[in-house]
């Protein structure tokens, strides 16, 4: 991989490709699905809220008039609206999905299907989305996944006998381990996709310390003004632009030679600069985790990987 400067400019033409990119209506979902775009690629932009779903393409049409790009109703959160975005989901075939979305350190909540929200936003919603769009990726030549991870995982190994931290909730331990979780599930989605003989890379990225929303939503859903305020200004003096932050996940999802389990982030010190190989924590290519995790995942959510049973 080049380390001195991959940019936008090296995606290739992607003419004729459709991908879905979580979390498009801002940050580095945003980023993502307009470059892609902008490549000529057909990208749905799964959003939770409608009305911040059309500004977003309305936003991005203006800065790229010939996107062919439509909104799509998801909301991690809830098990049925993500069986209703693949449900809806109107195309033959499915060349990316970028799974995007997540939550930040909230405080305590949980899903509408009764998961802690960050392991139920992060990982099981995105284990199910995957499962329903499986059919579609694995019928299309040289599909890839691509799942948004985080340099914080190195924080906490997953708890299996705690997956929804019932016992104990720490915020920023428990997105850590929602975040390996996105890394366990890569490496296993991975395996299990060489198996069946899939034609389908499932790869990992993460934007080393990007400004966005992420940081500054969990204080102001709270009315912590005084956290609020930090963030925004350890975003400005620290953080790389959303525009730097999305080059990883792009690269992942569009650059030649990627490889399956492969995880890319920022090339200085894992939290800015171009796409390079990132490290990752052992525990997160530990098969008997991620087998577990997956079995977990799958009695949790009922998804179904029907496409990589023999």
């Amino acid at each position: 991989m080049n380390r001195t400067g991959w940019s936008v400019q090296e995606i290739p033409d992607l003419g004729g490709r459709t991908a879905v990119v979580t979390g498009a209506n801002s940050g580095l979902g945003y980023v993502t699905a307009r470059e892609l775009a902008r490549r000529g690629a057909r990208v749905v932009l799964g959003c939770r809220s409608r009305a911040r779903g059309r500004a977003a393409v309305e936003r991005l049409t203006g800065e790229v008039p010939k996107a062919d790009v439509e909104l799509g109703e998801l909301d991690l959160g809830d098990l049925a609206s993500v069986r209703r975005f693949a449900s809806e989901f109107a195309h033959d075939r499915l060349d990316l999905l970028v799974n995007n979305a997540g939550v930040m350190a909230p405080p305590y909540g949980t899903t509408a299907d009764g998961f802690e929200t960050q392991f139920g936003v992060n990982h099981l919603g995105h284990f199910a989305l995957t499962a329903l769009l499986l059919p579609r990726l694995t019928a299309t030549p040289g599909a890839r996944v691509v799942t948004v991870s985080s340099m914080m995982h190195v924080l906490a190994n997953v708890d299996l006998h705690d997956l929804n931290s019932e016992r104990h909730y720490r915020r920023w331990t428990a997105y850590a381990r929602s975040k390996t979780a996105n890394l366990l599930f890569t490496h296993e989605l991975a395996r299990r996709l060489a198996a069946a003989g899939a034609d389908v890379v499932a790869a990992a990225a993460h934007p080393g310390y990007a400004a966005t929303n992420l940081q500054t939503a969990g204080p102001r859903a709270e009315g912590r003004r005084t956290a609020e305020r930090l963030m925004e200004l350890a975003n400005r003096a620290l953080a790389q632009p959303a525009e730097a932050g999305a080059l990883p996940t792009l690269y992942a999802a569009t650059a030649h030679g990627v490889r399956p389990d492969s995880f890319t982030g920022p090339s200085l010190a894992m939290w800015r600069g171009t796409p390079a190989p990132s490290w990752r924590a052992p525990w997160t290519l530990n098969d008997t985790a991620g087998e577990r995790l997956w079995t977990a995942s799958e009695e949790l959510t009922g998804a179904a990987y029907d496409a990589l049973k023999a």
